[in-house]
């Protein structure tokens, strides 16, 4: 929201706004462009001289604000609404999934970046070359990163629905936010409507391993697709490498997920007439999105990845991608911190989901419960669900822990949406 807020004052918008609290880096970025919101809430604040109100998912229905506004009969719109209605005369390529769209997004917007396309954007965190997470302006392309999570609380649809895709990547469905989608039925449904938002003249992508995703596309036969898996690759000495048609790309991020995105982008980038030789070249200096698969430490032959991992499926995707690029044994860390993974319906779903590590510890502070107003899990159930792994529920046990493994040469993966209470590795100083 607000980076949405200083784009829009970039463009020319006179923009306010309000929150009950803020914080960095949103608290600094927003008094650098003179955007620092009201905190608290007035309804007086609220009058006929405002155009439209663009309603952040974590108000509530009851804010005294949106009371008011909806009151005085103002135009009241979803982030994603309010973006769709920016964009409606672009042409709009979306990215989609359970896992890897922040990555993928990000890989077209590296790409396009660096042929001097000019586009706009909306993606889920920050990028390396782009000082926001969003840019509306009067470019023809957008590229956004379609999130199927709830758009409002006066909108309990899924934000891609909006976007209605001329072209778009579907990298894959697993399980995930058991909040908003109480069943697998539901979340897989919110995928196939979705689909339904393109027309005849859209075209998706979709990996052809998923077998949720070949039923769907079977459904809807009549909406041109086509699939995508993993090109052919290497990997030596940590070092990833990707043919195609007789040439090689060495790569700067591993694993075979990281080669699906890849693959999945380049095809749909050729719909916007850029051939794929010419994505391969220019995204092997491509790194990664901010806090996915982000090396932070790499010397004496060791290294450590920080990743926003949080499902299953990515939990498995990630450990198994550093544990096949690299020879040194491996300790996966993985921070129960969303509501889902502290969820003991859904917690199953993880079983050896970090089987590919040699050490693995799952890290929860107790505290988030009372936080989250949830019940709390017993560590026993815990270990049960995810299967060979340590279970630690105390920040001073947990560096202990990682910093030995640390000091005994392995290399160290670290997965959270969270900050692990804060911890101290000696690795990160």
């Amino acid at each position: 929201m607000h980076n949405l807020a200083i784009a829009l004052s970039r463009k020319g918008y006179q923009v306010t706004g309000s929150d009950d609290a803020i914080y960095d880096p949103a608290k600094t970025n927003l008094k650098k462009e003179v955007l620092l919101p009201e905190i608290g809430w007035n309804a007086s604040r609220i009058d006929k001289k405002i155009d439209f109100v663009i309603l952040g998912m974590h108000a509530r229905k009851d804010n005294p604000e949106l009371l008011r506004a909806e009151q005085l009969g103002l135009k009241i719109m979803s982030f994603p609404e309010f973006v769709a209605a920016e964009c409606k005369d672009k042409t709009r390529l979306v990215v989609a999934g359970s896992h890897g769209k922040t990555t993928t997004t990000a890989m077209i917007m590296h790409v396009l970046s660096k042929l001097k396309v000019d586009f706009d954007y909306l993606v889920g965190s920050s990028i390396e070359g782009f000082d926001l997470s969003v840019k509306l302006s009067n470019a023809p392309l957008i590229v956004i990163e379609g999130d199927e999570y709830l758009s409002s609380p006066l909108d309990l649809r899924s934000k891609f629905l909006w976007y209605n895709p001329n072209v778009s990547i579907i990298t894959g469905i697993a399980y995930d936010h058991i909040n908003v989608f109480p069943t697998f039925d539901l979340y897989i449904e919110t995928f196939n409507s979705f689909i339904k938002t393109h027309n005849a003249k859209s075209k998706y992508f979709w990996f052809e391993d998923d077998a949720h995703l070949a039923k769907l596309a079977s459904q809807n036969s009549t909406i041109p697709n086509a699939t995508y898996n993993t090109p052919k690759f290497s990997v030596n000495n940590g070092l990833t490498t990707l043919y195609f048609k007789d040439k090689d790309y060495p790569l700067s991020v591993v694993g075979k997920h990281n080669l699906q995105n890849i693959e999945a982008a380049s095809m749909a980038c050729e719909t916007i007439n850029i051939d794929r030789e010419t994505f391969f070249k220019e995204i092997q200096d491509f790194t990664g999105a901010g806090k996915r698969m982000e090396k932070v430490y790499d010397k004496n032959n060791q290294i450590v990845y920080r990743d926003f991992a949080h499902s299953p499926s990515k939990l498995e995707a990630t450990t198994e991608a550093v544990k096949e690029t690299y020879d040194n044994k491996l300790c996966a860390v993985f921070e129960l911190h969303t509501f889902s993974s502290l969820n003991k319906d859904f917690l199953p779903l993880y079983i050896d989901a970090m089987k590919a590590a040699n050490s693995a510890i799952v890290f929860y502070n107790k505290a988030v419960f009372a936080h989250k107003k949830m019940e709390p899990l017993a560590p026993e159930y815990v270990k049960k669900c995810f299967g060979n792994v340590k279970i630690i529920t105390e920040v001073g046990e947990l560096e202990k822990s990682v910093n030995n493994y640390f000091a005994e040469g392995q290399n160290i993966l670290l997965m959270s949406s969270g900050k692990f209470a804060d911890a101290n590795f000696s690795f990160l100083d």
